[in-house]
This record gives structure tokens, C-alpha cells and sequence, in this order.
């Protein structure tokens, strides 16, 4: 299997990568603005410098790709607006896509009802570009990770009508959701779910 990883180098882009590396035999796309700084394995990685907003650079990258992973941070509307077209264009329907708790206003009082869409304008960018994903027609999931640190790596999901269900989640939590997502296109197919800390 062939997996693109956008936003390869970010804080959940590596530990992503390292998940796929050492539980699966999935080739590798790792996608940055700086791709070239990473230190790959041949026999399993390909690294590319790419903005992802060229989206006939990144369409044409996509060739051969079966799932792709995104977590950024930066103009989310226009990213997500980019990838859903090259991923259209070439063919490559899975997407497992990295958003936010709060932006459907799910964050109930006990967590910090603060954190929500309503409260923090912040997010809407993050709306947008889930809301963008949803209506893509692609085999999206897109995965609402509460704050996250490197703490235990137990988790619980919540599903798009839930009430959100903690404050924190480590990176490795997520990209074991991630990568289970990634590898299995029926989990939470046309999903957007909720990852936190029990």
C-alpha cells in the first residue's frame, strides 16, 4: 500500500510517520514545504517538497497513492480546497483528515465549553475545511484530536453527535487512530470523530 503523508514534518506528521514505519509495510509519501530536510529510507519513503496549494504538482504526486494523511496548520480552507482536488483529479479517494475539537460546538461544559466554536473564532478555519472535506465526495474521516502531548497513548472516540469526552490526547493516540483509518477504509468512513484521553 502507498501512503501520502501531508504535512510530513509537523509534530503529528512524524510520529504518523514513524507509526506506518514500524506497524505496517506501506511505501511512504512524505509531503512538506521541507520535505528535504528528512533523513528517509529508500527502500520505503520518497520525500517531496510540495505546497500543497500547487495542486497539479501535488495531483501529479498522487499518482500510484491509495490513502493520504493531512494534518496542517496555515489557510486550512484553501489547503483542504487544494487537496480534495488533486486527490479528485488523480483518482485517490481515501483522506483522513486533521481538524479540531470544538468545531461543531461538541466541547461540553465539564471539558471547557470555552473551546468551542461558538466561544473561539480561532476555529473557524478548521470548520471550513472539515465542512469541505465532508462534501468532497471523497472516503473521508476526519479525526478531532483534543490538545495534545506525549502523555499515555489510551484514547476514546466520540463520534460527530457525541459530546466531546476529555481535554488532552497524546501525538501517538492520534496517529495510531490515523494509521488504523488510513489502512482500513471502512473505519469511520464518512466520519468525523472525536480522539481523546479517557
Amino acid at each position: 500500500m502507498k501512503i501520502m503523508l501531508v504535512g510530513a514534518t509537523g509534530s503529528l506528521g512524524r510520529v504518523t510517520r514513524r507509526e506506518l514505519l514500524t506497524t505496517t509495510d506501506a511505501q511512504l509519501v512524505l509531503v512538506s514545504r521541507h520535505a528535504a530536510n528528512l533523513t528517509t529510507d529508500d527502500a520505503r519513503e520518497r520525500a517531496l517538497n510540495i505546497n500543497v496549494l500547487d495542486g497539479v504538482v501535488l495531483a501529479n504526486a498522487l499518482i500510484g497513492v491509495e490513502a493520504v494523511f493531512v494534518a496542517l496548520s496555515g489557510d486550512l480552507t484553501a489547503m483542504a480546497r487544494s487537496i480534495v482536488m488533486a486527490m479528485t483529479a488523480a483518482g485517490v479517494s481515501r483522506l483522513v483528515f486533521i481538524s479540531s475539537m470544538g468545531i461543531y460546538n461538541e466541547i461540553p461544559a465539564s471539558v471547557g465549553a470555552r473551546g468551542n466554536l461558538a466561544h473561539n473564532p480561532m476555529l473557524g478555519p478548521y470548520r471550513e475545511a472539515a465542512d469541505i472535506v465532508a462534501a468532497s465526495g471523497l472516503n473521508y474521516t476526519v479525526i478531532r484530536p483534543g490538545w495534545f502531548d506525549n502523555g499515555s497513548d489510551d484514547y476514546v472516540v466520540t463520534r460527530e453527535c457525541e459530546p466531546f469526552g476529555g481535554h488532552d490526547v497524546s501525538r501517538r493516540a492520534i496517529a495510531r487512530l490515523a494509521v488504523a483509518a488510513l489502512t482500513d477504509a471502512q473505519l469511520y468512513s464518512h466520519e468525523s470523530v472525536g480522539i481523546n484521553r479517557p
